[in-house]
């Protein structure tokens, strides 16, 4: 028997999770979520750090002695580190919104064809390398660290980035598999501060005398750079049977693509604002962000004490498409009283407001079925690679309204699960480094109770309802 353990960081809370490996299947169990509450100072959003690290410290020392540790977490958001390898301040949130104009500007100076050229990204107005052009703190910077690699760096001591995290930052060559320090010159960022590359699978050190006693684990116990952006770890545990499969990592945010074997970088494909990010061994993770669950989670925020589950049901049985809005319109991404935000849109764009909390639940769930549809079938439009289903990984896969409207709105059955999933793929990449395990994929299917949902033959009534959003 093998035992892991999975720090996986996601928007809101954070949790160590342990894999225990045997008999031929894998059982994740959890030993310590905590909070991730953001804090904002004066006029800045920042990430409370030093709270998740405490967090973590807490969660290994509940997990007790295991093979491997691995991090992973959401993407573009990074420490600085002074030459004393001091951090220099808390790591700003990617919704502050101190980037605002810098990615125009860049794109206006560097052109925006030259940029996809070379790291294939989605242009979001918060990807790391907008954040540093308007960081007042790069100047004293001596080495930049992605929120993984810098809780790995305090609990090992080692300095590293790895791949598929730095594959978000702008500052990435896609094709090349490292660091674009020509652009980084060219934009006036210190390249000095990227740190040597990392791959998933790899080595990045074990615990620091300190850590030890506080955690009670040996100080030998490795920790292993795993794939670290959160979606490259639930991709790996999507339980495909095919190369035939588009995935959705469903959660604060939707992230909805195919993996395929090189990137897809032309004119067409920047205009349709889809991403390459690194996958493990190599893939890429052809995708768009879609904003996902965040909007309806802000809904329930700005309605107060209130039972999801009861929204939902009673959401499925209110009228369809009284109304429909872009997940991705600008509006929608700050924090704020979003079923406002809704009405504002579809008064905007000349439809009836939804009249209750119900109606309101299922304008979200349909609009965000509807942008699974627009992306996939861009995503096999653009790629050329057919999609013969649909998996459904993370929280989403919970939303049974959402996993049958998906099913409805593409045409194609739909996967639901792991729930878990970036926890699930974090270690099973620990246990593949190590030789416990050879095909992740066969594993999580064995392991996985899976639901599968099936399209209703309602994809008409959705052909029509896209084209009362899109206007054509």
């Amino acid at each position: 028997m093998s035992v892991y353990a999975a720090v996986d960081l996601g928007a809101s809370s954070g949790r160590v999770m342990t894999a225990r490996i045997d008999d031929g299947q894998v059982h994740l169990t959890e030993a310590h979520r905590f909070a991730n509450r953001p804090v904002r100072v004066g006029e800045t959003l920042h990430w409370d750090i030093l709270a998740l690290y405490r967090g973590i410290l807490d969660g290994l020392r509940e997990a007790g002695p295991v093979d491997s540790i691995g991090i992973d977490s959401w993407a573009v958001d990074y420490g600085l580190l002074d030459g004393a390898g001091r951090l220099i301040g808390n790591p700003v949130h990617y919704r502050d919104g101190r980037t605002a104009g810098i990615m125009e500007r860049v794109t206006g100076e560097v052109g925006a064809d030259a940029l996809y050229q070379i790291g294939g990204l989605q242009f979001l107005p918060f990807n790391t390398v907008y954040q540093l052009l308007a960081d007042p703190d790069l100047g004293r910077a001596g080495t930049l660290l992605l929120i993984p690699d810098l809780l790995t760096h305090w609990l090992t001591g080692s300095v590293g980035a790895e791949s598929t995290n730095a594959s978000t930052t702008g500052l990435y060559d896609v094709r090349a598999g490292g660091w674009a320090r020509e652009l980084a010159d060219r934009l006036g960022l210190p390249a000095g501060i990227l740190p040597e590359l990392r791959r998933p699978g790899s080595a990045a050190g074990t615990l620091r005398a300190e850590v030890a006693a506080e955690t009670g684990l040996p100080g030998s116990t490795p920790v292993t750079a795993v794939a670290s952006h959160d979606t490259a770890s639930a991709v790996v545990a999507v339980p495909a049977a095919t190369e035939r499969f588009a995935y959705i990592s469903s959660g604060t945010w939707s992230l909805v693509g195919l993996e395929l074997s090189r990137p897809v970088l032309t004119e067409e494909s920047r205009l349709a604002n889809f991403t390459n990010e690194g996958g493990l061994d190599g893939t890429i993770r052809y995708l768009r962000n879609v904003m996902g669950l965040w909007i309806l989670q802000e809904c329930v925020r700005a309605w107060g004490d209130i039972e999801l589950t009861d929204l939902l049901a009673a959401a499925a049985q209110a009228p369809p498409f009284q109304a429909v809005i872009d997940p991705d319109d600008p509006a929608f991404l700050p924090p704020g009283d979003m079923p406002a935000r809704i009405t504002a849109f579809c008064e905007r764009t000349g439809q009836r407001p939804p009249a209750d909390r119900a109606q309101v639940v299922r304008c979200v769930m349909e609009s965000l079925a509807l942008a699974y549809r627009r992306t996939i079938r861009d995503a096999v439009r653009l790629s050329g690679q057919d999609v013969e289903v649909v998996h459904v990984v993370g929280g989403g896969a919970r939303n049974t309204l959402l996993c049958q409207m998906t099913a409805d709105a593409t045409g194609l059955p739909v996967v639901a699960g792991p729930v878990e999933a970036a926890a699930l793929g974090n270690a099973l990449v620990q246990a593949r480094a190590q030789g416990v395990v050879s095909d992740i994929r066969a594993l999580v299917r064995r392991s996985e109770q899976l639901v599968t949902y099936r399209p209703r033959g309602e994809e008409s009534a959705w052909a029509r309802a896209e084209d009362r959003l899109t206007g054509r």
